[in-house]
């Protein structure tokens, strides 16, 4: 597959051949090393993960395909009626189906993006979204425009070409009004925290993978998914207190030491509290709003999380 993140080497390289050509300089400015550095830690971190920029748009494309056949799949099924029974006035309803035409035109984007890369873009899977009434299709949309924000945040780092990051950040920008609209539109907390949460993309594969159940030939990401993780029988992961303890559930959870809780506003962006198959572990205090949820091997206290210590996940949780 044909890389597209030659750009910044070859920018790179004539800025140092042109300083080099002036000895009364150092070859690089600071401002010049600090893009090459930026540069190098996003070509090493998405080459451990197999990535190159085309890879990261063939990922994007494989959400916004799920995202848009979401939305088209729910409004074939229920009437506007149904979402003016849950309280939704007409205008937010217009503004929902608003929602699924942009995931549309996503689509379109970043299907002509990868195209022009000389690559053919990844198509349109099936999918079971397992609907049964207007009220889950909402709840599932709130979900799944936060994980599209998480998900385009989470690659940002993974990028080495320019204007592929641009055309990513014009997409994450519009994904976080939908997640916006859609809370507000639910009666939830607008803006519950005052950041984000950055996901790799192996994590946010394995909370879209439940919904694929197959893609045409050659439309298969190179990513494995983590293992499932769940809620013990009785409990449920829509409303959890912080400071409560929770039971969960995977067939990997033998491997687990600790229980990871990452959202937007931690130091390091996750926090590790001790986990037992049989006891479970404390939702630590602080927490409110969508929390990600992973069993891990390890506690480190960087508040790092990263893919080689994920054992299972991730869950959404919703912490108040």
């Amino acid at each position: 597959m044909p890389s597209i993140k030659k750009t910044i080497g070859v920018v790179v390289a004539g800025l140092a051949a042109v300083s080099s050509a002036l000895p009364a300089h150092p070859k690089l400015s600071k401002a010049q090393l600090k893009m090459y550095e930026h540069a190098k830690r996003q070509n090493a971190a998405a080459a451990a993960l197999g990535l190159t920029d085309v890879d990261i748009l063939q990922f994007a494309l494989t959400l916004e395909w799920l995202e848009a056949t979401f939305y088209q799949q729910g409004f074939a099924k229920f009437p506007a009626t149904d979402f003016q029974a849950l309280g939704l006035s007409q205008q937010e309803i217009n503004d929902l189906l608003q929602v699924g035409e942009t995931e549309q035109e996503h689509v379109i984007l970043l299907q002509s993006a990868i195209a022009q890369a000389g690559v053919q873009p990844v198509q349109q899977c099936t999918y079971n979204f397992g609907f049964t009434d207007a009220a889950g299709m909402v709840a599932t949309a709130a979900v799944l425009e936060n994980v599209g924000v998480s998900a385009y945040l989470g690659a940002a780092a993974l990028v080495s070409d320019g204007s592929i990051l641009t055309t990513a950040g014009s997409i994450l920008t519009v994904e976080a009004r939908h997640q916006t609209f859609v809370r507000a539109a639910t009666r939830a907390l607008a803006v519950p925290q005052a950041f984000d949460t950055p996901l790799s993309p192996k994590q946010v594969f394995s909370l879209a993978a439940p919904f694929i159940q197959s893609c045409p030939q050659g439309s298969n990401l190179i990513l494995t998914p983590f293992p499932t993780l769940t809620m013990a029988a009785g409990q449920s992961a829509q409303a959890v207190a912080a400071g409560a303890t929770v039971q969960l559930q995977s067939s990997a959870a033998s491997a687990a030491s600790h229980c990871a809780f990452t959202t937007g506003g931690i130091p390091g962006g996750t926090v590790f509290t001790p986990f037992d198959q049989t006891a479970g572990c404390q939702v630590p205090q602080g927490l409110a709003g969508i929390t990600y949820v992973n069993l891990a091997s390890a506690g480190p206290l960087t508040g790092k999380l990263t893919d080689d210590i994920i054992v299972a996940g991730p869950m959404v949780m919703q912490v108040s």
